[in-house]
Parts: C-alpha cells; sequence; structure tokens
C-alpha cells in the first residue's frame, strides 16, 4: 500500500563526510518531484528541531545520528530512514548508496517499519521530579572520575534487587543492547522485543550479573551516601546529567517508539554477524 509522502526533514551530521553532499543530492530529487523538504544540520551538540510536520526523515550520519533523530521524532511519530555515511552500522543499515532504493520501498509500503523501544527516564529529588529524559539506547548512572566505585541500590517496581558497589548501572533497551551494554559482557537482544537489562559495570561483587527484565518493569536506582567521586547520569551516550546522594531514577518504558524503516538489503542479524565478525567455522571470517 502507497505511503504518502509530502514533507521530509533531513537531519545532516556535518563532522560525517559526504553528508552535506549526499543531503543536496536527495533534497534535489525529492523537489523534482514536489516533495517539500527541510534540512536540519548541526557539527556540535544540536537543538531539537520542530517535527510535527513531517511525513519521513532522513538521519545522515552514523548511529549517533539515529539516536539524535529518535528522541527527537518518537513522539510524533515520524519514520526515520537512517543513512550510514560510511560503514553500516546497527541502527544505520542503509549505505549511502541505498538511499532512493529505500525511499523508493518505504513510499511503496514494500518496506517494513520496526518500532524500537523507548526509555523514559526520570530524576526525582526531594521526592519531586526535577528532569525527564527519553532514550532509544540506554541510561546509565556511573562515577564521574576514572575507576572509581559507586554505591546504588536497584528495586523493581517496589521490590528490593539489591544494593551495588560498582562502576555503575546501565539500563539498556534492546536496540541498546549491543552498544555499551554489550561492552559490559550484557546480552544482546533481538530489537523487536518487549523487554530491558540491567547490567552493573565491574562489580565489585561477582555474583552481580545483567538481567533481563519485562518492557512493563519499572526501574528505581538511588544514589546512596558514602559516595567517593560525583555521580553522572548519560542518556543514549549525549544527554549527561548530574546526580546527587539521594536522587531517585525511574527507568521504564515510554509511551512513544522509534519507528525505523528496515534496510531493503541486509536484516538485523546480517548487520549483527558482519559487525561483529562472527564465522561459522575457525579460520573463517
Amino acid at each position: 500500500m502507497e505511503r504518502p509522502v509530502q514533507n521530509v526533514l533531513i537531519i545532516v551530521n556535518l563532522h560525517k563526510d559526504r553528508a552535506g553532499e549526499l543531503a543536496g543530492i536527495i533534497v534535489r530529487d525529492l523537489k523534482r518531484e514536489g516533495i517539500h523538504v527541510e534540512l536540519f544540520t548541526f557539527t556540535g551538540k544540536p537543538e531539537p528541531p520542530p517535527v510535527d510536520h513531517y511525513d519521513l526523515a532522513f538521519s545522515l550520519g552514523g548511529d549517533g545520528t539515529v539516536l539524535f533523530a529518535s528522541r527527537v521524532l518518537a513522539a510524533s511519530k515520524v519514520p526515520i530512514i537512517g543513512v550510514n555515511m560510511g560503514d553500516f552500522g546497527f541502527l544505520t543499515e542503509i549505505t549511502e548508496g541505498e538511499w532512493r532504493e529505500a525511499f523508493d520501498g518505504y513510499r511503496s509500503g514494500l518496506l517494513e517499519i520496526v518500532e524500537r523501544y523507548i526509555l523514559k527516564v526520570v530524576v526525582e529529588r526531594g521526592g519531586s521530579e526535577i528532569a525527564s529524559f527519553s532514550g532509544l539506547n540506554d541510561a546509565v548512572v556511573s562515577a564521574a572520575g576514572i575507576a572509581k566505585i559507586i554505591r546504588l541500590s536497584v528495586s523493581l517496581s517496589g521490590q528490593t534487587l539489591g544494593r551495588y558497589r560498582a562502576d555503575g548501572i546501565i539500563v539498556a533497551t534492546p536496540t541498546g543492547s549491543t552498544a555499551h551494554s554489550a561492552a559490559a559482557g550484557g546480552p544482546i537482544l533481538d530489537p523487536r522485543m518487549d523487554a530491558m537489562i540491567i547490567n552493573p559495570i565491574c562489580p565489585f561483587t561477582l555474583s552481580h550479573r545483567p538481567i533481563v527484565v519485562p518492557g512493563t518493569e519499572s526501574i528505581f536506582i538511588e544514589v546512596e551516601e558514602q559516595q567517593r567521586t560525583e555521580v553522572l547520569m548519560t542518556v543514549d551516550g549525549q544527554v549527561v546529567f548530574p546526580l546527587v546522594v539521594g536522587d531517585r531514577i525511574q527507568i521504564g518504558r515510554s509511551d512513544a517508539r522509534a519507528r525505523i524503516v528496515s534496510a531493503p538489503r541486509r536484516s538485523f542479524y546480517e548487520v549483527l554477524r558482519n559487525k561483529l565478525k562472527w564465522s561459522g567455522e575457525p579460520g573463517e571470517g
């Protein structure tokens, strides 16, 4: 079934070689077809553009650009075609030479829109909400210094999970399971799953292991007393928020979903196999 496309947003990370050039090509081609196109370019930390009137968005950059685009566009339900301006990534499975095929496939209804789990992260201080964030990959509570152990207590929907002495704790979505959480020894989840990973970073007690919990859970992390360093929270590795003793972070499933247009030529498992260089037999690569 045909999908109407009249207004398109192109988010361009100008740090990436050829991103600006490709944006110009996309603008030219789509305008020839009578499609209204708007460019949003950035080189540093971007401020979110207005997004309430687009039928489709292109993200030109890497996985980080898709993370930004997803946080901005999820509430408006705008589908994203993520184009990687280098090697294809976990989120940007479409290469720059495939943008036209992906666009035509999306508009004709041949390509699937995959909805990705979004985290809602709320920080409470003194019993009041002081900040709220959304994230496609993860929320991480960690020490501000290098190799510093912090003290955190974690509970699930009112039941205590445990007290952690660790470098930090990662709460990751299935999409984020291939990112920081994977580097910290966490499991890889299919991005279509409705679940979260609670993954301690270098825990002082080796019995603390990563846990996969249902996506319906609410996770609470409290910053305990007797910290020897400052404590930070990062969301998607892009948003940073300082925490203090007594802060309580609630992490759960957002009502919004990131809507990613699937690649026309490869699946998540193919990308996973290639990016992680899995081989079937010794000596194969």
